[in-house]
């Protein structure tokens, strides 16, 4: 999927923050400042979400999950749709404190909610009463609201992709922690150092979000659709082998009567 210069114009992702507001660190990718407010250079933001995608790509390839950060009001329903197009895990509620750092009680958090659903099915549940009932559903409700988007996560994602640094500044820091890659919407009010893969852009406008995310969760589709090719090229490969071996067999056999 091509990035086109203009789609990102139309969207508005070349609005930045005031200028009073700015982190120097992101002056490389500044094309302007136009009343009071800096216009980002699109030219670099299309030649970034190209580096960034092609990184992603490799990284579903490689069968590891990427986890979306947006816990803003204007991105949460856009990175939940976006990221669950593509089976991807997300978080738009609060960031769970020690989330990649101290995974092991996320999982076992997450474990809490199947044991719940197991109980529902097999009846254990109804043994319960009534108050007991309630306490359960409410931690069932309060553990999907923050932790439903993660359930099929069962190790630490190959990267983060995150909208707005500054909002998610605990999830940087936990990622940087484990050296997980970090791919991020970088605005002009935010340090690009923090960051392995900037995509200077504006991370406020939901339009914004909406474009960049459109590209980036194409070149992750695409990166899932050449996994499931080549896991589909070595099914076959292992199809025709015990064929091939009982076809030379049977020559054998034929040659030694």
């Amino acid at each position: 999927m091509a990035v086109e210069v203009k789609e990102l114009l139309e969207a508005g992702v070349h609005f930045g923050h005031l200028t009073r507001k700015w982190d120097p660190n992101m002056a490389p990718y500044v094309y302007m400042e136009r009343n009071g407010i800096h216009i980002i250079n699109l030219y670099k933001t299309a030649a970034k979400i190209d580096e960034a995608g092609e990184a992603l790509a490799k990284i579903a390839t490689s069968g590891r999950k990427i986890l979306f950060v947006a816990t803003k009001k204007q991105a949460k329903d856009i990175v939940a749709e976006k990221a669950g197009s593509i089976n991807m895990p997300f978080i738009t509620e609060r960031w769970p404190g020690g989330m990649l750092t101290n995974f092991v009680t996320i999982r076992k958090a997450v474990k809490k909610m199947a044991m719940i659903d197991r109980m529902k099915k097999d009846g254990t549940f109804l043994t319960l009463s009534k108050k007991e009932r309630l306490q359960v559903d409410r931690l069932r409700a309060k553990l999907e609201k923050n932790l439903g988007s993660i359930v099929d996560m069962t190790r630490l994602p190959g990267a983060l992709f995150v909208v707005d640094i500054k909002r998610e500044h605990i999830a940087i820091k936990e990622a940087q922690k484990l050296n997980i890659p970090i791919f991020a919407m970088v605005d002009t009010n935010s340090d690009p150092r923090q960051v392995d893969y900037v995509i200077p852009a504006n991370d406020d406008a939901s339009k914004s979000i909406d474009k960049v995310l459109s590209y980036v969760t194409a070149s992750i589709a695409a990166g899932l659709a050449d996994r499931k090719s080549d896991k589909d090229q070595d099914d076959d490969n292992e199809t025709v082998a015990p064929t091939k071996k009982r076809a030379s067999k049977a020559v054998v056999a034929d040659e030694e009567e």
